[in-house]
């Protein structure tokens, strides 16, 4: 049956200059006025009224295609960017981050310390002859431990800012999917009244035909049933619009955010992303775990730092009646009983755990970096394929159908299940969209590439202290 109702369409593309047709095409020709040539006239005025309003912002909104009358305005991420980052940026969970950054600085300037304090002692003997003596005593850091803390220190601060950033990235992207699903369901909820009022429309000129006696009882059921239909669908995109809605105020605190499609900046993104010959071993989301293999074997050091030996060397005055004393000591600890040699093999162990994890991380990325880019490419291909098809071919099937129908070489039922078909492309074109979305924001922000990426685009404040990176660096 699909293939009659196309064979009807194909077969007439050259017959679009019949003089009996009357036709209305809204966006890319998915919308069929069923208007047969006696009640043409009749119904334009309603049709006029019905529309007059509708017709450019659907061709505009709810299709979100450009055409040929109406060219759909684009905003790049430096017009509308900004404003989110900076909604972005005061979230509470951003904040957050931010009061761990300069917690880091903290920690670091810590480390930066002397391991030991000098040690001042008193003594006072009471006996035949009173004795006095003050002593000050000095453990050396002769294993270097506060260097190696600093080390350690200067890691374990790379290691969350990597971890921040990479958790950022992540929510952003869940962000502005959230805000992507909620244009879609936007268009898509557009798209459904749309539908709803034009079928209720054709109802009315289809009682007419009725009445003229130019159309059957069972024809005139099927227009209701197909309004019934579009009525479910109308509510069921309300739902989904809602519940869209919902998720980006849980996320962002509200539903009125700047944001525009980014489907051209994703296009070009695969293109840069397909002709880098960097690794994954490259990929922001390893940083961290690079950073735990260093911060491992710095442990290792650690460990002889504080297994070492450290002198203690003391100097004392002691007047014990007329007698004045001067005394000078050095007291070293043995490592007798416990050389520590089992905390330093653990410690070794670390390493080759903290490389093992690395390897595994990045081979699970090296694996999604593969898959995506072999799929992105391939949906935006097929996108690209759909816009041509919705923006030209079915418009001209459209037209096409309804004139078969006019002409009474499809019969409603037929034409009904071609305008669902063509109905169908453009929801097929939505869920595309979201799917190059989801797989590409979702990739950009398990890698780390989103906020670089965003960073560059809309030149956003840093959230990160000077004094930290300095130190880091």
């Amino acid at each position: 049956m699909k293939k009659t109702i196309l064979a009807y369409a194909l077969s007439s593309l050259l017959k679009l200059g019949q003089s009996g047709c009357r036709y209305s095409l809204l966006g890319s020709g998915l919308l069929l006025t069923l208007v047969s040539a006696p009640f043409a006239l009749a119904a334009e005025n309603h049709l006029t009224e019905t529309y007059s309003l509708e017709a450019k912002a659907f061709k505009a909104q709810s299709l979100g295609l450009p055409t040929s009358k109406i060219a759909v305005p684009y905003m790049a991420f430096g017009q509308w960017l900004p404003e989110l980052l900076i909604q972005f940026n005061q979230l509470p969970e951003v904040q957050a981050q931010l009061v761990k950054q300069q917690q880091t600085e903290l920690v670091i300037q810590a480390a930066d310390r002397a391991v030991y304090n000098p040690e001042l002692g008193l003594n006072y003997q009471h006996a035949d002859t009173d004795s006095y003596s003050v002593g000050l005593s000095q453990t050396l850091d002769w294993g270097d431990k506060r260097a190696v803390a600093m080390h350690s220190a200067e890691l374990e601060a790379q290691i969350l800012l990597a971890d921040i950033g990479l958790e950022r990235s992540q929510m952003l992207a869940e962000r502005l999917l959230a805000l992507a699903e909620q244009a879609q369901s936007r268009k898509a909820l557009t798209f459904a009244e749309q539908q709803f009022r034009f079928t209720k429309a054709q109802l009315n000129i289809a009682e007419q035909r009725l009445a003229a006696g130019d159309l059957s009882n069972v024809e005139l059921q099927l227009m209701r049933l197909e309004l019934a239909t579009n009525t479910a669908d109308y509510a069921l995109a309300e739902q989904a619009n809602l519940v869209a809605d919902g998720k980006v105020i849980a996320l962002l605190g509200g539903h009125h955010f700047a944001f525009a499609e980014f489907i051209e900046e994703i296009k070009r993104s695969v293109t840069q992303l397909k002709g880098d010959v960097n690794t994954a071993s490259t990929l922001p989301a390893l940083s961290s775990a690079y950073q735990q293999v260093l911060l491992a074997r710095v442990n290792t050091m650690q460990v002889k730092a504080n297994a070492s030996a450290d002198p203690t060397i003391s100097i004392s005055a002691e007047k014990e009646g007329t007698d004045n004393k001067l005394g000078v000591g050095v007291s070293i600890p043995l490592h007798v009983r416990n050389n520590y040699s089992e905390l330093q093999a653990v410690a070794d162990k670390g390493i080759a755990i903290a490389q093992q994890g690395y390897l595994a991380r990045e081979r699970v990325l090296t694996a999604k970096q593969q898959q995506v880019l072999h799929a992105l490419p391939r949906l935006l291909e097929r996108y690209q394929d759909w816009r041509e098809l919705v923006q030209t071919s079915a418009a001209k099937a459209a037209k096409s159908l309804d004139q078969q129908w006019q002409a009474g070489d499809v019969s409603t039922s037929e034409y009904l299940q071609g305008r669902r078909q063509l109905a169908a492309s453009y929801l097929v074109g939505l869920n595309l969209e979201t799917a190059i979305y989801q797989s590409w924001l979702s990739w950009m922000g398990e890698s780390g590439q989103l906020m670089p990426l965003l960073d560059g685009s809309a030149e956003p404040k840093s959230l990160t202290p000077s004094a930290v990176v300095r130190t880091v660096k």
